[in-house]
C-alpha cells in the first residue's frame, strides 16, 4: 500500500478506538460495562445489531460469495424481518420483566441451573469458535497486504478489539458501533462506484448487470422447494427464520445489543429497524460482488486471488507448469473478451438469437476456465499444502489492485472495522456468560462483595487468546460466510427450542428438556457429518427435535417438581 494508504487505515483506526474508550471513560459498574447502563436510544440499537452481525466475513467474503455463486445468497436473510417481529412479541418483553444480563438467567427460573448452564455452555463453544472465524477475515488482509505470518496478524486483528472492550466494555461497543456502519456504509456505496467506473467507456451499469445476470450471477430468487439447496425462498424463509430468531434472540451477542436500549419500546424499535434495513444492505454488498464479476469479465482476472500464496509457488519447483497454466488462462480471457462485448451488443440491440449463442460460447469458455483454475490449484495444494480456496480474496484483490491511493486504505479499514464491531461484541457477550452465568453463579454465588466488573476484564482477555487460537484453524473452512453460518446452525436450532419450550410448553420441566437438548444437539451433528440435509434446514430440525424429545421424555418419564436442582 501507498503510504497515504497506511495514514488513511491508522487515522480511521486510532479515531474510532479512541472515540470508544473517551465515551466510556467513567468508572463502571456491571450493569453498565455489560449493558450500557440501558441508556441507547433505538438507532444506536439498530446500528450496534448490524454492526455486531456484519462482520469483516460479510464485507470480505460475501463479495466473492456473489462473484463464484451469484446473489443467490441473500435469500438467507428472508426470515430476518419475521423474526423481528416474533422478537418483539415475546422475547423482549420477558427478558425486560426479569431484568436480565444474559439470556440465559431466565431459563434457570423457567426451568434449573442445570438447563441454564448447558444453554450457556453451548452459546459459549458457538459464539467462542464462530468469533475466531470474524478475526481470521480481517487478517487475511493484512497478511496479504503486508506478507506477514498469519499468526501475527490475527494477534493484531483480534489484540486492537480487546483494548477498548477490557477499557469500556458494552458502552465502548455500542458507541463504536455508530462510527464504524457510517464509514463502512459510505465506503461500500463508494466502492460500488469505483466498480462501475472502472467498466469500458461504452459499458454502462445496466450493461453490466445484464452480462452478470445472462452468466447466471443476478439469480435472486428461486422457488424451487429442495432440501439439498442451501438457498432458496423456503430455506431462507423458513430455515433462515429459525436461525435469525436464534441468533438475535438466544444468542448472548445480539440479546446484549438489544438489552442496551433505555426502554422496550427503544428495544423493540432498534429491533424492527435491523429487520427492515439488514436484506438491503446484504443486496448491496453482494451486488458489489456481481459487479467485480462483470469488471472481470472485459479485464483478465488474476487465476488465483491469493497472490500470497501464487508468490510461494512461483519460488518452488512447481513455477514452470504455474506459468503455463497462467498463459493458458490469459488465452481464455483474451478470446472471452470479444464474446461479452458481442453479448453486450446483442442485449442492447434486443437480439435474443444472438443473445443465446454469446452466452452459450460463454458458458463454454467458463468451463474450460474452471478446468484451468482446477489444474492451478491441485498444483498450489501440491507446492504450498495449504488451502486452494480463494473466494475471500477476491474482492480484497480488486481493492488492492485497482482502486486509488487512499481508497485502498480507506477500503481495508472498512473491513477491519467490520471486524471490530462484531469481534467486540462477541467478547463482551463471551464475558457476560462466563461472569454472570458461571463464576457468579456457581463459583462465587451470593458473594456481593466480589468486583465482578474486574472479573469480566480478565473474561474478556481469555476469550480474546482463546478467539486468536481459533483463528488459527480458519483457512480450512472455505468461503467464511458459509462456514460461520454452518457453525452457527449447528447450534442455534437447539438453543431455540430451549427457549420455545421455556415459553409456550408450561408442562415440560427441567430434566426433559436438558436430555431433549443433548439428544436434539447430538442428531443435528449427526445430520451434518453425513450431509443428510442443506445446513439452513439444521435450524429447525434442531429446534422441532429439542421439542419432540423434551414432549415424548416429559411424558415418558414424568418429573415431580420438588425444588430447583443444582449441578
Amino acid at each position: 500500500m501507498n503510504y497515504l494508504d497506511w495514514i488513511v487505515l491508522s487515522l480511521t483506526l486510532i479515531f474510532v478506538v479512541s472515540y470508544g474508550i473517551y465515551r466510556s471513560r467513567e468508572k463502571h459498574t456491571m450493569d453498565s460495562f455489560l449493558l450500557a447502563g440501558k441508556s441507547m436510544p433505538w438507532y444506536n440499537v439498530t446500528l450496534s445489531l448490524m454492526a455486531t452481525q456484519a462482520s469483516a466475513i460479510t464485507f470480505l467474503s460475501a463479495p466473492g460469495q456473489a462473484y463464484t455463486d451469484g446473489m443467490r445468497f441473500v435469500q438467507f436473510y428472508f426470515g430476518l424481518p419475521l423474526a423481528m417481529v416474533v422478537l418483539c412479541m415475546t422475547f423482549v418483553p420477558k427478558f425486560g420483566q426479569m431484568k436480565v444480563f444474559t439470556a440465559y438467567e431466565f431459563l434457570e427460573g423457567r426451568f434449573d441451573l442445570r438447563t441454564r448452564a448447558l444453554t450457556s455452555f453451548l452459546f459459549l463453544l458457538q459464539r467462542g469458535l464462530s468469533t475466531g472465524l470474524s478475526i481470521y477475515a480481517p487478517s487475511l488482509i493484512l497478511s496479504a497486504i503486508l506478507g506477514w505470518d498469519i499468526t501475527l496478524t490475527n494477534i493484531i486483528s483480534g489484540g486492537i478489539v480487546m483494548i477498548y472492550t477490557i477499557s469500556g466494555g458494552s458502552q465502548a461497543v455500542s458507541h463504536t458501533h455508530l462510527q464504524q456502519m457510517a464509514i463502512i456504509t459510505v465506503s461500500m456505496v463508494v466502492a460500488g462506484f469505483m466498480v462501475v467506473k472502472f467498466l469500458p467507456a461504452d459499458v454502462s451499469f445496466t450493461d453490466a448487470l445484464h452480462v452478470a445476470g445472462k452468466m447466471g450471477k443476478v439469480n435472486l430468487i428461486d422457488f424451487t422447494f429442495d432440501l439439498d439447496n442451501r438457498y432458496n425462498v423456503w430455506s431462507g424463509l423458513i430455515g433462515g427464520f429459525f436461525l435469525q430468531l436464534s441468533y438475535f434472540g438466544t444468542d448472548q451477542s445480539q440479546v446484549g445489543r438489544f438489552m442496551t436500549g433505555s426502554s422496550e419500546g427503544q428495544s423493540k424499535l432498534g429491533l424492527a429497524m435491523n429487520g427492515l434495513m439488514k436484506i438491503p444492505m446484504q443486496f448491496l454488498i453482494l451486488l458489489v460482488g456481481v459487479l467485480v464479476f462483470a469488471f472481470y469479465q472485459f479485464t483478465a482476472p488474476p487465476l488465483f486471488f491469493n497472490k500470497t500464496v501464487v508468490d510461494k509457488i512461483k519460488t518452488t519447483q512447481y513455477a514452470a507448469e504455474y506459468n503455463a497454466l497462467e498463459k493458458q488462462h490469459a488465452q481464455i480471457q483474451t478470446e472471452k473478451r470479444p464474446q461479452v462485448l458481442a453479448l453486450t451488443k446483442a442485449l442492447n440491440a434486443g437480439d435474443e438469437a444472438a443473445i443465446d449463442k454469446s452466452r452459450d460460447i460463454l458458458s463454454k469458455m467458463e468451463k474450460n476456465v474452471g478446468k484451468v483454475r482446477a489444474e492451478a490449484q491441485t498444483l498450489l495444494s501440491k507446492a504450498n499444502g495449504g488451502d486452494t480456496n480463494d473466494v475471500n480474496y477476491i474482492f480484497l484483490r480488486f481493492v488492492i489492485d485497482y482502486l486509488p491511493v487512499g481508497m485502498v486504505g480507506l477500503l481495508i479499514a472498512v473491513i477491519l472495522l467490520a471486524s471490530m464491531g462484531s469481534v467486540a461484541s462477541a467478547y463482551n457477550s463471551l464475558a457476560s456468560c462466563s461472569v454472570v452465568d458461571i463464576y457468579k453463579r456457581m463459583v462465587r454465588k451470593d458473594d456481593e462483595s466480589r468486583d465482578y466488573v474486574k472479573a469480566s476484564r480478565w473474561a474478556t482477555f481469555f476469550w480474546g487468546i482463546f478467539c486468536i487460537f481459533v483463528a488459527q484453524y480458519a483457512a480450512r473452512l472455505g468461503s467464511m460466510i458459509e462456514a460461520v453460518n454452518i457453525l452457527g446452525s449447528l447450534f442455534y436450532g437447539v438453543i431455540l427450542g430451549i427457549f420455545l419450550v421455556a415459553f409456550y410448553f408450561k408442562n415440560i420441566n427441567s430434566r426433559a428438556v436438558f436430555w431433549g437438548s443433548i439428544l436434539g444437539e447430538i442428531f443435528v451433528v449427526i445430520s451434518y457429518i453425513y450431509d443428510l440435509t442443506a445446513f439452513l434446514w439444521l435450524n429447525l430440525i434442531g429446534c422441532v427435535l429439542v421439542i419432540t424429545f423434551a414432549w415424548l421424555i416429559e411424558k415418558a418419564w414424568p418429573q415431580k417438581i420438588t425444588g430447583s436442582p443444582e449441578i
